[in-house]
């Protein structure tokens, strides 16, 4: 079993930062793409930010320029600086990661989520 916990979120103005973090922990052999996804009420799950096993990113174009992911392979966690954030950034944010096991069947998990709130 894995389990990703989530931190980092919170309420901030308009233009403030925050930064999230993915821990993941549990039967892990090796970690593949580990990303960032958010969903507001009513609406579906959104790719915020991707990053591969080697580092490469990959980024939704509303935050290209605001948001930048990172993960440090040895603590098997993840990262999102969130930087000049709008209203328009506030959702459930979740944690998504491809996940080997001692076979090495690859599977899908996520995390709980964690609030952001963008308000004045």
């Amino acid at each position: 079993q894995v389990q990703l916990v989530e931190s980092g979120g919170g309420l901030v103005q308009p233009g403030g930062s925050l930064r999230l973090s993915c821990a993941a922990s549990g039967t892990i052999l090796s970690i593949r793409n580990m990303g960032w996804y958010r969903q507001a009420p009513g609406k579906e799950r959104e790719l915020v930010a991707a990053i591969t096993s080697t580092g490469v990113p990959n980024y939704a174009d509303s935050v290209k320029g605001r948001f930048t992911i990172s993960r440090d392979n040895a603590k098997n966690t993840a990262y999102l600086q969130m930087n000049d954030l709008k209203p328009e950034d506030t959702d459930v944010y979740y944690c998504n990661a491809v996940v080997a096991d001692r076979r090495w069947n690859f599977m899908n998990y996520w995390g709980e989520g964690t609030l952001v709130t963008v308000s004045s």
